[in-house]
């Protein structure tokens, strides 16, 4: 085990030390959490999937930070990306209820189911808002994180350079983006076998930790990817 490993490691520990007894850690997490939702997303998107990254960094190369990297830039798309993702799951949430309760004539089951405690119907609810979400945002989400991604590679992993350049969104799409992969892989088995469930679990959450239950995905599909590598 390295050194970062170490101080990695009683990094993560402190948080969670911190949270578990500092006392009034919690409530303010709930209530800035309530009162500042998307301000939050963008924070726990920023630190959580960018660190995500680096974890599979160091598995596949065996270190956090490389020249390149572009901790910066990442921490700003990814906290970007979180305040759209907090969005879209408040889009779907909402919009799948009504869809159930008016469309499949459920008359207001779906909302109680949902509203509720733990049951098959609240299941039920969650499956299918996690379902609709990772079907028709989730593949657009994903192919424009893969372009920032790309350009973030491209122009040295530097703010000055993230934003000095344009994104080539056409050239990236036919021609640096390896569809097999993006589709055959991401889209087509990450998206029913590791999303649907792992959403569905989100939505059965407290609003409170559903955003940071989703980051914390990031973390974790960022550390399976790369084993598979």
């Amino acid at each position: 085990m390295k050194k970062a490993d170490l101080v990695t490691i009683m990094i993560v520990a402190a948080v969670i030390c911190g949270f578990a007894f500092i006392p009034g850690a919690w409530t303010w997490f709930n209530e800035t959490t309530k009162a500042h939702g998307l301000l939050m997303s963008f924070f726990k998107f920023a630190i959580l999937g960018t660190f995500g990254e680096m974890l599979a960094l160091r598995i596949r190369e065996g270190v956090y930070l490389k020249k390149g990297f572009g901790l910066v830039p990442k921490m700003l798309v990814w906290g970007v990306l979180g305040v759209v993702i907090a969005s879209a799951m408040t889009i779907f949430k909402t919009g799948t209820v009504k869809l159930l309760d008016g469309g499949f004539h459920l008359n207001g089951k779906a909302a109680e189911w949902f509203a509720g405690s733990l049951s098959w119907g609240k299941f039920f609810v969650a499956l299918c808002v996690s379902v609709l979400m990772n079907t028709l945002f989730a593949p657009v989400f994903m192919t424009f994180h893969k372009i920032t991604d790309i350009h973030i590679a491209e122009t040295g992993g530097t703010l000055k350079g993230f934003f000095s350049n344009p994104l080539k969104i056409r050239e990236t799409l036919s021609k640096k983006i390896n569809w097999d992969i993006q589709y055959g892989f991401v889209f087509a088995k990450t998206i029913p076998l590791f999303w649907y469930p792992a959403h569905t679990i989100t939505f059965l959450l407290p609003g409170t930790l559903q955003v940071l239950f989703a980051a914390f995905l990031g973390v974790v599909l960022g550390v399976l990817l790369s084993i598979k590598k």
